[in-house]
């Protein structure tokens, strides 16, 4: 027998095109998996600005950790791990992110609204293969239990409908989606917050000692950083004195672990607004100072040592109260003497500020409590370029790559000064001398200005209360199904959940019972 063979024919795919791929392209992306991908995605970007120090934040240890890492610095200044959050691909990742969280709203809010107005769907013949399921008898009038049926569901907020005379259908539960849409859009305007506040906004630091003040100007501040359509011309010139800084800490009960913790942190400050209004006001951890166009915390304080440093014939080349940064809960202090004004060779010092003084024999001089007990003042001196390359530098650190330490007049060790208020000291080779006055507090302050944190307080808010909304609110459709058989009216209650529901099968019970018990009296 011969087999016979089929032709072959070539096969047609379909092909796309570009709406095609436009369109699946759109749907991946709207996808909730490329959401959730996003969202990891942007998780992971964001590691990087934790590791690496951001310009945006500090820009002198940015520049020193380059100077330190002279071959991967560059690399990585290239791909944008010190300007993680305004660098194109965390933009990117950022962006995507916002398109398809928008992607999944709109077409679900659609949705939403078309469930919303219309009625619940006519009930199932067989009740019984429901989740939850109960049935019972009572002797009334069809009409009159499908009219107790509706009263029933009503009275527990469901929405009822009747599609013919021996069923009822009721529905509740559309908090739910509305809760999920309003936390997905609240992400959006949130990100929508937080993109106004970076190009808008700016943030800045100033360290501000004691009897001392600053104007809210670009030059004043110790960092600025703005965002990137900020007019650096338009801050609002507002000045704060900073009239008295002080901190109280524990000094009753020596032998109690809170001995020397602090209590309360408080700067008492004049301020003069840019209209000319002046006022006097105090801030405190967690109570900044609001002003129009920007709020002032107050993020840190320390002490600041009142220093003079004179030339061989009496002319003052430094003077003023220096931060010193504190290193621990006793406020031992590292901090620098920058004397730039020196000739022909800038010298500094750098050292240690000690509020109550105390050589360790193994550890060296320490600090044994925070309060100005017994001040003392430990440095030592460099001569040399004090801003090489013009790099900046911090206000507590010198730079003494290109510098050399001095020695004692010996020759033996390196210079070291121990020097408590009111004293001097003799600086070698005829530099001049070197005098400690005083001790005065500082404040650090931070400087914030964030167009966007209305919005962005209020999208997380409404994030928060809609995820509460999504998790809490049950998306429940009960049915009533009736058949008069006779005088007697068979009640077929069933009910099904969208999600995991333990309730329901209660719940169910308890309208058949409510139902039945109510037909009775009819």
């Amino acid at each position: 027998m011969a087999t016979r063979t089929r032709p072959e024919r070539e096969v047609t795919q379909p092909r796309l095109g570009v709406v095609g791929y436009l369109r699946w392209g759109w749907r991946q992306l709207t996808s909730m998996r490329t959401a959730l991908f996003l969202l990891l995605l942007l998780a992971i970007g964001a590691v990087p600005g934790s590791v690496f120090p951001q310009r945006s934040i500090d820009p002198a240890q940015t520049d020193a950790w380059l100077a330190r890492h002279e071959t991967t610095g560059p690399w990585l200044d290239r791909l944008g791990a010190f300007d993680v959050y305004s660098s194109p691909w965390f933009s990117a990742i950022y962006l995507l992110l916002f398109i398809s969280l928008i992607g999944c709203i709109l077409p679900r809010t659609a949705v939403h609204w078309k469930a919303l107005r219309s009625k619940p769907p006519r009930a199932p013949k067989r009740l019984a293969r429901l989740e939850a399921h109960a049935d019972g008898e009572v002797e009334s009038d069809l009409a009159q239990v499908r009219e107790a049926a509706t009263a029933v569901l009503r009275k527990r907020r469901f929405r009822v409908a009747s599609h013919d005379e021996g069923s009822v259908s009721a529905e509740r539960g559309y908090g739910k989606e509305t809760g999920n849409l309003v936390f997905h859009t609240a992400l959006v305007t949130l990100i929508i917050g937080v993109a106004v506040g970076h190009l808008w906004g700016w943030k800045a630091d100033v360290v501000v000692p004691s009897g001392d003040s600053f104007v809210s100007t670009v030059t004043r501040y110790d960092t600025f950083a703005p965002g990137p359509f900020v007019d650096e011309s338009s801050l609002s010139p507002f000045a704060v004195e900073v009239e008295e800084m002080t901190a109280d800490f524990n000094d009753r009960e020596p032998t109690a672990q809170t001995f020397g913790q602090p209590r309360d942190f408080e700067a008492h400050v004049n301020v003069t607004e840019a209209d000319g209004t002046t006022f006097t006001d105090s801030i405190k951890v967690n109570h900044p100072l609001e002003m129009d166009g920007a709020t002032v915390f107050l993020l840190g304080n320390g002490y600041a040592p009142v220093v003079t440093v004179k030339d061989d014939d009496g002319k003052v080349l430094y003077q003023g109260a220096t931060p010193f940064l504190a290193q621990d809960g006793n406020y031992r202090s590292t901090g620098a003497v920058k004397v730039g004004a020196a000739s022909p060779e800038q010298f500094g010092f750098v050292g240690l500020f000690l509020p109550t003084a105390y050589i360790d024999p193994e550890l060296g001089p320490v600090s044994v409590f925070p309060d100005t007990k017994s001040p003392a003042l430990a440095m030592s001196m460099y001569t040399g370029e004090l801003f090489p390359d013009g790099r900046p530098q911090s206000v507590f650190t010198l730079d003494t790559a290109s510098m050399e330490a001095v020695d004692n007049a010996e020759g033996t060790d390196q210079l070291r000064l121990w020097l408590t208020p009111g004293e001097s000291a003799e600086l070698p080779d005829g530099k001049g001398t070197i005098s400690f006055d005083g001790v005065e507090r500082f404040a650090g302050f931070s400087v914030r200005h964030d167009p966007g944190k209305g919005l962005t307080l209020w999208s997380a808010l409404a994030a928060l209360a809609g995820l509460i909304a999504t998790l809490t609110i049950k998306r429940r459709r009960v049915f009533v199904r009736l058949v008069q058989d006779g005088d007697v009216v068979r009640v077929d209650v069933g009910g099904m959940s969208k999600d995991d529901d333990e309730g329901l099968p209660e719940i169910v019970r308890e309208i058949r019972d409510e139902l039945v018990g109510q037909s009775r009296t009819l």
